[in-house]
């Protein structure tokens, strides 16, 4: 699709029932977008099952519990809605997002507990999040930005205010020629990229950093199984900038991501190799059962 996203055919379900694309619409004062208070699921449907969709389902709600709103829907309410709304636009592969907020209210200050909280799920076709880089091993800058303290964040909602140093990062990696940027924690360890988390590998043994300030993302926790059922070893711990250099391969998980090999990050270089294209192999055959 070329149009934007405000601008298309199909349906949106929205707190409660689907309506045309066009109009699903929110209200200027809407305290999401002054005060940032919402919080959202990215998840992938293929051949018209969601992938871990009721994982998806929880975390949403859970994250809306981190940040002081509750979801007026059940678990089991979203999963139907977001079923209803692949149905609706005729798709079985798609990338599907739910997304709950506070409203427009009586409340238009910081404070906001007398507004609604609502709840919308929107699906599309999307393909390959990093393009071509895919198969061929993505490029990532070193972000200037640091995932904060869990003193100072509820570092493990999916919540949109937490993007907003990922979207200034990801747009100065874009405007060098890469496809994402890696980011450290507040203490200086490798964190993740923008929107997913890192995996390395050395000496047939696979690092990756530990979430202790940072989301531990579903794909993330797939793919350590994965690995862990072919019998490879996983070291989760924090990881220093030096030791990049030593790694030998190097990839990316998400649910837009997937998993995606990466050739480079800032002056350090990973080969795709085969331990690299097997994961991400295995994933698409896991996530097509």
């Amino acid at each position: 699709m070329t149009t934007g996203y405000d601008d298309r055919d199909g349906k949106i379900w929205m707190d409660g029932k689907l309506v045309e694309w066009r109009d699903a619409k929110v209200h200027l004062l809407t305290h999401g977008l002054h005060y940032a208070s919402s919080v959202f699921e990215g998840e992938r449907a293929y051949n018209g099952k969601i992938f871990r969709s009721m994982d998806h389902s929880v975390r949403l709600r859970k994250s809306a519990e981190y940040i002081d709103f509750e979801i007026p829907f059940t678990v089991e309410e979203i999963e139907t809605a977001k079923y209803e709304t692949m149905k609706a636009n005729g798709l079985t592969d798609a990338y599907v997002r739910a997304i709950a907020w506070r409203g427009a209210g009586p409340d238009m200050g910081v404070a906001s507990a007398r507004n609604p909280v609502r709840l919308a799920i929107a699906a599309w076709e999307w393909g390959n999040y990093y393009g071509d880089a895919k198969y061929k091993g993505a490029k990532l800058d070193i972000s200037k930005w640091k995932r904060p303290s869990p003193e100072t964040i509820p570092c493990f909602a999916k919540a949109a205010g937490l993007y907003m140093i990922c979207t200034m990062s990801k747009h100065a990696a874009e405007a060098k020629g890469c496809s994402d940027a890696m980011m450290f924690d507040y203490r200086g360890y490798v964190a993740e990229a923008t929107g997913a988390n890192l995996f390395f590998v050395k000496d047939g043994e696979v690092h990756t950093p530990l979430p202790d300030c940072f989301l531990n993302g579903l794909t993330r926790q797939t793919v350590i199984t994965m690995l862990g059922e072919k019998g490879i070893k996983v070291h989760e711990r924090h990881i220093n900038v030096e030791e990049l250099e030593g790694f030998e391969q190097c990839w990316l998980t998400g649910t837009a991501a997937e998993v995606t090999p990466v050739g480079q990050i800032g002056a350090y270089n990973f080969e795709v190799g085969a331990l690299a294209r097997d994961i991400s192999e295995s994933y698409e055959k896991l996530v097509r059962v």
